[in-house]
């Protein structure tokens, strides 16, 4: 009986360690188990989306507020066209915001800030952004600066 309780106990402390592996891998990631939050899509055309990628977040004033979907090549302008999916609550943006593709560091991640317009109609579902800012390419910045000084001599 004594050494069935221990195998018991044993087994049960093997299963809740698992599961809190499993939430602290979800915490971690940035994701979450429900998926059934309601969302509305939008997109933007950037020059440059350098870095960012899918699961990347939306924030507006520093609160997220949203995530990328998908980041591709639109046929018609040879942009880089971000899809984005921003949580139904956030039912306000303006449609004169404008999105940036922002790093969290120096080399950290890039993820998209909205700020917001002073339009009164707002965003709905499939509006486009038209006023981005794209990706700062560190390799671009070195290369002018290079070609700058080179320049000045």
């Amino acid at each position: 009986m004594n050494k069935r309780w221990l195998e018991l106990s044993v087994g049960l402390m093997m299963v809740a360690g698992l599961a809190a592996l499993v939430a602290l891998a979800l915490q971690v990631s940035g994701g979450n188990m429900s998926r059934n939050a309601e969302h509305y899509a939008i997109s933007a055309l950037f020059e440059n989306a350098a870095g960012l990628g899918p699961k990347a977040k939306v924030t507006m004033a520093g609160v997220i507020v949203g995530e990328v979907v998908a980041v591709g090549i639109d046929p018609h302008t040879l942009m880089a066209e971000v899809h984005m999916k921003i949580n139904s609550q956030v039912n306000y943006i303006s449609i004169d915001s404008s999105a940036s593709i922002l790093t969290a560091g120096l080399l950290g991640e890039k993820y998209i800030g909205l700020t917001v317009g002073a339009e009164d109609d707002v965003l709905v579902a499939g509006d486009v952004i038209e006023d981005t800012q794209s990706a700062l390419v560190l390799e671009e910045l070195i290369s002018q600066f290079l070609l700058n000084v080179g320049d000045n001599k």
